[in-house]
């Protein structure tokens, strides 16, 4: 029971830190202890004509066994509208028991604000008299005996491989860094559909002496196999615990495929905390979407229920 409780927190946690990244300040924590939050969601990022906050508290049980507790708030929200909504987070819910499913949750209220949108023009005076919020709390859902497992595969790679000349080397992308406390991170990107080539892209990296020499070079990467719809994935923290798995979930939630991410960090001499996994995510996130790796899904997230493979070396924690 206990290792399943913390292993309840560390997807909560991972989940947590993701959405912080993706959403920036659109995320808003409102009881940390509690882990209570709250996003805002738009129809439109630059000119929103329809607004609404996603008000979720996880409960211990989440995501294993049990749905987050959610209020929808907006004036405008009441009736068929609300109903509607609410059935389909509801219905995203039951499809992905064991799941993290705020994402899809808050994605699904994008679109729906989005048709609205499309369809009408907001009513300035209804949305200035109606102040006083509707609250709708999730009720008890049936859980599945037999929820269905998400087919992800892991593969071991040794980067003093010598790389297969056979395959292509990608075009690699590198972000922008961040400096904090004299630590340095910068995040590069590499389309890739075969482990041959994130082999090849792992080396081509480490002949830049200025990569090489970073304390941490932490990756991740997902691919997509057609023939058999299942995902090719694995991570690496090298050294900075739990990084490769964190910087794999942000891929899962944000769904991208076909794609290699390699964080590198210069340790500066004075220690982050969980400072540094931010930093991480948000230089992974910046350049997938900078380069468009985020725009290419036609499918819900998926993202595997159990646990990640993680490769480490002898370099532990933080340094």
């Amino acid at each position: 029971m206990a290792e399943e409780e913390n292993e309840s927190n560390q997807r909560q946690s991972e989940e947590i830190e993701a959405m912080a990244a993706i959403y920036g300040e659109e995320w808003c924590v409102i009881d940390e202890n509690a882990k209570i939050f709250c996003i805002r969601v738009t129809d439109f990022m630059d000119d929103p004509k329809w607004t609404l906050c996603l008000q979720v508290m996880l409960p211990s049980e989440y995501p294993g066994t049990a749905p987050p507790v959610y209020q929808l708030n907006a004036p405008w929200l009441k009736g068929h509208e609300r109903a509607e909504l609410s059935n389909s987070l509801e219905e995203i819910y039951v499809q992905n028991i064991g799941e993290c499913i705020l994402y899809q949750w808050v994605e699904k209220i994008r679109d729906a604000l989005i048709q609205k949108s499309q369809r009408t023009e907001p009513d300035d005076t209804e949305v200035k008299n109606k102040t006083e919020e509707e609250e709708v709390e999730f009720e008890d859902e049936p859980i599945l005996d037999n929820p269905p497992e998400n087919p992800v595969k892991t593969l071991d790679l040794k980067i003093s491989e010598t790389p297969p000349e056979t395959e292509e080397l990608p075009p690699v992308a590198h972000g922008v860094p961040i400096t904090d406390r004299r630590s340095t991170f910068q995040a590069h990107v590499a389309p890739v559909v075969c482990p041959e080539q994130v082999k090849l892209v792992l080396s081509k990296l480490y002949e830049n002496k200025k990569i090489a020499s970073a304390t941490h070079n932490i990756y991740a990467y997902r691919i997509f196999c057609e023939d058999k719809q299942t995902f090719l994935q694995d991570c690496e923290d090298d050294g900075e615990t739990a990084a490769g798995g964190r910087l794999l979930h942000l891929m899962e939630i944000l769904n991208v495929k076909n794609v290699l991410v390699v964080v590198s960090r210069w340790y500066g001499g004075i220690l982050l905390g969980p400072d540094r996994f931010k930093h991480i995510n948000n230089c992974a996130r910046n350049i997938l979407v900078e380069k468009n790796f985020t725009n290419t899904p036609d499918e819900p997230p998926k993202t595997s229920g159990g646990k990640k493979k993680v490769k480490k070396d002898k370099k532990k924690n933080e340094h």
